[in-house]
């Protein structure tokens, strides 16, 4: 929560009431990933206290997930509760990467264009910037582990594996964020033509590609059009099976 809270204070302080709504505003998309938290407490059986509800309320839901994480984890003897332990992992990553796009992942645009367009020698506008990039990057990654863990016979990736795919996923979210930041300054609202075209795209790219991820019409829809938003930033493959060739199509559009 560092980079929006040190945003917010930086605009407070400086009087800049139009940036503070806007960065306040990045904020409320990120309590989808908390309603969804509850539901899935409740889906599982947890009783839904007090101080279970006001922790979501502060957008803290996810720390607790992470708690009883380390704790099943830590309470685990053997290997027969490691499937549970999985399950939990599995969990908090999903939610944790429905977090980062839609509440980091605006707040990031917010601030690069803030550093880019108005204010080029901010500091702390550009580490908020940064460090959303890294949290971004960093779920994106933990949601790969996951989905690696989940195949059968794969093993969890040494560091190395993870720290070259942090960058990665850092280098290509950077370079995208930074084209539609400077797409923006230069041609202000049209940008937004250009992401509702690749959006497009996307979305029915994805509905060709028919993923039976979600079984209901209206669900699976909905599905495709948001992941085909997220294809705007960055590639997630939602697919079982080898993705290289869906991954050249993506970078052949994208570029």
């Amino acid at each position: 929560r560092s980079p929006g809270l040190c945003a917010v204070i930086h605009y407070l302080v400086r009087g800049q009431l139009g940036w503070l709504g806007l960065t306040i505003a990045c904020v409320v998309p990120g309590y989808a990933a908390q309603l969804l938290s509850i539901l899935w407490f409740r889906a599982d059986g947890r009783p839904l206290g007090c101080w279970l509800l006001v922790l979501h309320l502060l957008q803290l839901g996810l720390w607790k997930r992470y708690w009883d994480v380390l704790r099943s984890a830590a309470k685990t003897g053997g290997s027969a509760r490691a499937g549970e332990v999985l399950a939990q992992h599995g969990d908090v990553c999903v939610l944790r990467l429905l977090e980062a796009l839609l509440q980091t992942l605006p707040h990031l645009l917010l601030q690069a264009y803030v550093v880019v367009a108005v204010e080029p020698a901010g500091f702390v506008p550009g580490v908020s910037a940064g460090l959303s990039l890294l949290s971004l990057a960093w779920a994106l990654v933990s949601y790969s582990r996951f989905a690696c863990l989940l195949k059968p016979g794969h093993l969890c990736p040494p560091a190395a594996a993870i720290l070259c795919l942090l960058l990665w996923r850092t280098g290509m979210l950077g370079t995208r964020v930074l084209a539609l930041v400077l797409f923006a300054r230069l041609y202000s609202f049209w940008v937004f033509a250009v992401a509702g075209v690749h959006w497009l795209l996307m979305a029915f790219w994805l509905v060709a590609q028919q993923t039976d991820i979600v079984a209901q019409p209206c669900r699976w829809r909905l599905f495709n059009c948001l992941v085909g938003a997220v294809y705007v930033f960055c590639y997630i493959n939602v697919r079982p099976g080898p993705s290289k060739h869906r991954v050249a199509v993506f970078y052949a559009v994208s570029t």
